[in-house]
């Protein structure tokens, strides 16, 4: 019989067979139709590089990913319609002397005289610049130039008008004894931008090389190592063309790092993917098929693995839809669309290109001519299937252990602590240090509006200013051009009190006066008549804050239940996704626990970034149940054949561990790469899915799931049952029992 699928002859036995047979019959036409196949996807790849491009849908805005029933996005929407610079950017020049000495009157002058240049100098966006006595530190150690820009932060623009900024400050201070350093929103947002772009160019060099080199250890074939870098090469292309024309079509912002997640995800899931049929290939090659039957088999017996694998992990992105937080919103639909294009790659274009090589993909190897004897898998699953409750407490010991790190979780909300140190925007943080309160740059700011239109009154103002002031965690007012403390627009109808913080803008410290104490005061203290609202960067992301929480507790269980569900239609049981799902969150809070004690606790990090649970979660939780379906559905495969159930442990771990470990090994590799982009974020996510990935791969699905499996035996199955074989039904795969050494004795 050529194709290896089990056919029904029993109508009752039709459906649990109908998917396998449509896999076989798929299988049969993409490996019979290889150049058909190719041609479509070069029709793809060309309209790819026709579609917009993915990089210019980017917002750097944070704002912008907030629902507008925020207190912090009103309070923006009203400083635009009063002020005409709600939404603005600004930048800051923070200059102060190369020698540490105190700024003398002609080092302020030279300043001024910088102002000035600025204002008359015509750069694009830059509506005015400002200095003075005021803008000199108490210890006269530095000195501020503002500069008010028009148009959005998220505006690409802005970054040619930071450059020119830099270009004319650097001449008009050039020879002088004075340094400076341009930070700011707009600088901020700008160096964020190129660490971003860097890190993207870092990654895919590093992802590269460590897939390719991989790929050559397990293979020893430049061919197979080389098939994941043209596949996912014609894939990245594809799916990012189709994510921007989703972007652009649904008017979506998309966060400046789904570009470097994508790249990652891409490679990762798609060598995984190409693994798994490889390896199936190479099986049925080594148990006498022709390569076109061999092919056929192997897409036959992977695709659905593969299908229900993408399905987990495309409703686990998909449930980021149901974010509050946008910039998570964002990351769904774009990872989501992405991995359905490598999935569907993974069974045409991969079947196509290796039905055209043959054999010759694992060249110049003859490996794949004979199965190893006494290999390593074959000892561990032989010790997994004699001592399966040893093993289940083992694992999931490990797992439990570095779950305890979870209890010194921190988050950090730091957005400027992401950059690299060297940036010029750091800098400027560190220089402003010298003088000036940690809350300088970004100061909080109230608004007050006037109900009724009434013009507001400045004494109840200034009254009202005083009250703020006294806030804990206020360190003083921050007057306005005027001298007042509160700044009245021209319609007299609105004002704004700009307030000095004692810590950083984006300490947690600073949240809570922002988004708590200041704005019960602010909200119980207005004058009559009128309504406050607390805007700012710490009143933004004490909002961020707020709806990341709320994301956690929806998006989770969500996730998780989606995934469950998946997991109980591929494999007709209510029993196996229980403790599949339970080991997938072990593994998670374990994966969580490690990376607070590799960053909290040996390195010296405040937190760990607020968006890394939920990307975290997110990724060990859909990518780890890849390896958990594929070890799943070989553990019923083999007990189908007719094995005990510690039998079939050893025959699935012999079988199903190598393509495991190495999915889990370069998977894990590609990650690391991250570990070079020299962003915090990407860093830790980097570090974190990496781990993961490893006890996913390596203690969860190749020992933990196994062991439980054969512990619950047939009631692991419950209640479709589908372990058991069909008398009625006839198979084609080799027998392989014989490969085990028996393992009837009993656990222990």
């Amino acid at each position: 019989m050529s194709i290896t699928t089990t056919r029904c002859r029993n109508r009752s036995n039709e459906r649990c067979q109908e998917v396998s047979v449509m896999f076989s019959r798929f299988g049969r036409l993409i490996v019979l139709n290889p150049w058909k196949v190719i041609a479509v996807w070069l029709v793809l790849l060309v309209g790819s590089f026709l579609a917009p491009r993915l990089a210019d849908q980017v917002s750097n805005d944070q704002a912008s990913f907030l629902p507008s029933s925020y207190e912090s996005v009103q309070a923006q929407e009203l400083a635009e319609r009063a002020f005409s610079q709600g939404n603005g950017a600004s930048a800051t020049i923070v200059i102060k002397r190369v020698d540490t000495q105190p700024l003398t009157e002609g080092d302020a002058a030279r300043v001024g005289e910088l102002a000035q240049a600025l204002n008359t100098a015509g750069i694009e966006r830059v509506t005015s610049a400002a200095t003075g006595p005021q803008a000199v530190s108490p210890n006269k150690q530095v000195q501020l130039v503002s500069i008010v820009l028009s148009g959005s932060p998220a505006d690409p623009k802005l970054n040619d008008t930071i450059v020119s900024v830099r270009d004319k400050t650097s001449s008009m201070l050039k020879g002088s004894e004075l340094s400076y350093a341009v930070t700011g929103d707009g600088a901020f947002l700008l160096d964020n931008q190129e660490a971003f772009d860097n890190a993207l160019l870092v990654v895919s060099i590093v992802t590269l090389v460590l897939v390719v080199g991989l790929l050559l250890v397990i293979y020893r074939s430049p061919v197979a190592a080389l098939l994941p870098v043209v596949v996912v090469g014609v894939v990245s292309a594809v799916s990012g063309a189709a994510v921007a024309l989703v972007v652009r079509a649904f008017g979506m912002q998309v966060d400046p790092s789904l570009a470097t997640i994508l790249t990652v995800v891409l490679y990762g899931v798609g060598t995984d993917y190409i693994v798994f049929l490889l390896f199936r290939y190479r099986e049925r090659l080594r148990a006498g098929d022709s390569p076109k039957d061999a092919l056929t088999a192997a897409v036959s017996r992977v695709g659905e693995v593969i299908a229900s694998a993408a399905a987990a992990i495309v409703i686990a992105f998909g449930a980021l839809l149901l974010a509050l937080f946008g910039g998570f919103r964002s990351l769904g639909p774009g990872l989501a669309i992405g991995v359905i294009v490598m999935a569907i790659a993974a069974v045409t274009l991969v079947p196509a290109i290796v039905s055209l090589i043959g054999p010759k993909v694992f060249w110049p190897s003859k490996s794949w001519q004979r199965a190893p004897r006494g290999s390593i898998f074959q000892r561990l699953g032989t010790f997994t299937g004699r001592r399966p409750a040893l093993v289940a407490l083992a694992s999931g010991g490990v797992l439990a252990v570095l779950a305890l790190g979870v209890f010194g979780l921190k988050i950090d909300y730091d957005q400027i602590g992401q950059l690299p140190k060297g940036t010029e925007s750091a800098r400027g943080l560190e220089d402003i240090k010298l003088g000036f309160p940690a809350g300088a740059l970004n100061p909080t700011t109230v608004y007050v509006r006037s109900d009724g239109g009434q013009p507001l009154d400045p004494a109840a103002l200034d009254r009202f200013a005083q009250s703020l002031a006294q806030v804990s965690g206020v360190g003083s007012l921050m007057p306005g051009p005027t001298g007042a403390p509160a700044t009245i627009s021209p319609d007299g109808t609105t004002a704004r009190i700009n307030l000095l913080l004692t810590t950083s803008s984006y300490s947690n410290t600073a949240l809570d006066v922002a988004g708590d104490d200041l704005r019960r005061v602010a909200h119980a203290e207005t004058p009559p008549g009128t309504t406050a609202l607390v805007g700012g960067v710490s009143s933004l992301f004490a909002d961020i804050r707020h709806a990341n929480n709320r994301d956690l507790w929806v998006i989770f269980p969500v996730a998780g239940a989606l995934i469950a569900v998946i997991l109980g239609l591929l494999l007709r049981s209510l029993v196996a996704p229980v403790y599949l799902m339970l080991a997938v969150g072990l593994g998670f809070v374990a994966t969580l626990g490690a990376t607070v004690l590799a960053f909290q606790g040996i390195g010296d990090k405040q937190g760990l970034s607020f968006n890394l649970p939920i990307i975290l979660y997110l990724f060990v939780v859909a990518i780890g149940t890849d390896y958990n379906i594929l070890m799943i559905a070989r553990l019923r495969e083999e007990a189908r054949a007719g094995n005990d159930p510690r039998t079939a442990a050893a025959l699935g771990i012999l079988h199903g561990g190598p393509s495991v470990a190495a999915a889990g090994l370069i998977l894990a590799g590609t990650f690391a790469s991250m570990l070079f982009a020299q962003v915090s974020f990407l860093t830790e996510m980097g570090f974190a899915v990496s781990a993961g990935i490893v006890l996913s791969a390596f203690i969860m699905s190749l020992f933990l799931v196994p062991a439980v499996t054969a512990l619950l035996g047939h009631t692991a199955w419950w209640p479709g049952h589908g372990d058991r074989g069909r008398p009625d039904s006839v198979s084609t795969e080799p027998s392989s029992a014989s490969q085990v050494e028996p393992v009837t004795t009993p656990a222990g």
